[in-house]
């Protein structure tokens, strides 16, 4: 999948991803990551998502990393943010208060640029891109955000009647990519809001990846 698809789908407005509401997941089970008020919360993939909002009520940090500029200009004037711009590497990042968003390909991106990460909020990410991506992507993620706890929001359909993203994952898939660093626990799945594009029944799942004992 090319960054190309991404703009394109921006550009278009096609961003039914996009949730106008905050995720009830994340209103409900964000304490779970046990991230102290002040802590720094990592949003991959993060659009211009609402979610964000959330996390800078509750008293978070955010650091951010988006494809898209457009969709993180859209997000600081929805925060009512004017951001300092400045060009990093290879991204330019967006920096308002308690909140910096880096624009640009997410596999470039290093811990060092990152910096200090205390939890990771995952609801667009891991069903955006894939398989073979999100097998790649997982890897990636966990080692920019050093291991930090992770709140995983994901889709499980029927992919055979509709081409994500996004994608569908299973029980298993999670299993799979994440277990072997993390305890992985389901905390709670109820059926998608409007299914998925309106069209296609699905079952939204909340999961929490934590460092064992």
């Amino acid at each position: 999948m090319k960054a190309s698809f991404w703009h394109e789908r921006w550009e278009r407005g096609e961003i039914a991803f996009h949730e106008q509401e905050v995720n009830c997941f994340l209103a409900e089970q964000l304490s779970r990551l046990e991230v102290k008020k002040g802590g720094r919360i990592l949003v991959p993939l993060c659009g211009k998502t609402r979610d964000i909002e959330y996390l800078l009520m509750c008293g978070y940090r955010v650091v951010g990393v988006e494809l898209n500029q457009q969709a993180v200009e859209a997000l600081f004037m929805a925060l009512r943010l004017t951001p300092q711009v400045i060009k990093v590497g290879d991204f330019t990042l967006y920096k308002g208060a308690n909140i910096d968003l880096f624009v640009g390909d997410i596999f470039a991106l290093s811990p060092e640029l990152v910096g200090a990460v205390d939890g990771v909020y995952d609801r667009a990410a891991l069903v955006a891109l894939p398989f073979e991506m999100r097998k790649r992507y997982c890897s990636h993620l966990i080692d920019i955000a050093c291991g930090a706890p992770q709140l995983l929001v994901i889709y499980t359909y029927d992919q055979a009647l509709m081409e994500g993203p996004p994608f569908s994952i299973s029980c298993d898939e999670v299993e799979l990519h994440y277990s072997e660093n993390y305890c992985v626990n389901q905390l709670d799945s109820r059926d998608a809001p409007g299914g998925i594009r309106g069209k296609i029944s699905a079952i939204e799942s909340a999961w929490l990846l934590t460092k064992g004992d």
